[in-house]
């Protein structure tokens, strides 16, 4: 009875001795693991913050910034497929099966889930091409907007009105890129007929030329302005079409600052707007009598009086 027993204790301290090393031993792939992946991490960041500091374009800062993310993104996914692995072994679970059945299921989900396996390439493209950076401003798969993210599966973009759109890499087709080098700011300034197109120009340029000259848009424009002249003609308006070329991102602010200055210089120097012009005609009767009346309206623009913009003339 006394040796069944020691046998038994014997065999109870065998067992807990082999599971207390095997659990000993999964905790120090988890350290290990641990330790692997944060030393990767830090090398990932001193990387990108050495890249930033050594050079002095912004596009290029902006480069290593979203290759870092990309590369934090997969040096977890393969640290943590790793610790799988070698804890199931430890576990006592054959990992070779499961890579097996992996690999066969892998291939069938590969034929099922396409558009995942095409997210997974063009994303890689796109890093690799660098045609998308976290911080540019694009139009991709229909939708505009800031980039806030850059995956190996999706875009993220952040639209003027604060919503947020995922693009699947697989959707995008066209990149239109609003960051890169340099922006125009175009405008295509509307006036009259009745005014003098020559004089007009004039009081574009002075404008152009006095926003140049301000220190808070100097930096953001790079160029004078380019005045291309007169575009096109309208129904009730000549277009003049101009452009700055201006810092990347910097476009919206610098035409939106122009036309402001360029808005009080019209009305200093005279110069209308365009109005409609609009004949309305009453039709004729059944009988084809002519009608009771017909009223014109009158463009100001065209007209001798500014104040007559608004006006309108009834004819019987």
């Amino acid at each position: 009875m006394d040796n069944d027993l020691f046998v038994t204790l014997q065999h109870a301290w065998a067992s807990m001795g082999a599971a207390a090393t095997t659990a000993v031993r999964i905790v120090l792939i988890l350290l290990a693991a641990w330790l692997v992946l944060a030393v990767t991490l830090r090398i990932i960041h001193g990387f990108r913050d050495r890249v930033a500091a050594r050079i002095a374009d912004r596009e290029q800062v902006k480069r290593a910034e979203t290759l870092a993310r990309v590369a934090r993104y997969v040096a977890t996914v393969i640290v943590y497929l790793i610790v799988i692995m070698l804890v199931l072994a430890e576990l006592g679970v054959s990992v070779a099966p499961i890579l097996g059945a992996a690999g066969v299921v892998g291939l069938a989900v590969g034929f099922g889930a396409q558009s995942l396996v095409k997210d997974y390439f063009t994303g890689f493209f796109l890093l690799l091409e660098n045609q998308v950076r976290q911080g540019d401003v694009v139009t991709v798969g229909g939708h505009s907007g800031l980039v806030e993210e850059v995956t190996l599966r999706y875009i993220q973009l952040r639209d003027y009105d604060g919503n947020v759109h995922f693009v699947p890499n697989s959707e995008i087709t066209t990149v239109i890129n609003m960051s890169r080098g340099f922006a125009q700011a175009v405008m295509d300034i509307r006036v009259a007929f009745r005014e003098d197109v020559d004089e007009v120009i004039e009081v574009i340029k002075q404008v152009g030329a006095e926003l140049r000259a301000d220190p808070a848009y100097a930096v953001r424009i790079l160029d004078e302005l380019e005045m291309a002249g007169v575009d096109r003609w309208e129904d009730s308006a000549v277009i003049v079409r101009c452009r700055f070329r201006t810092a990347p991102l910097e476009q919206w602010a610098v035409r939106r600052e122009f036309l402001r200055r360029l808005k009080n210089a019209f009305d200093a120097h005279g110069i209308q707007m365009p109005y409609p012009h609009r004949v309305l005609y009453a039709g004729e009767a059944t009988d084809g009598t002519a009608p009771p009346f017909r009223m014109q309206a009158i463009e100001a623009a065209n007209g001798p009086d500014p104040h007559e913009a608004g006006r309108a003339r009834l004819m019987r």
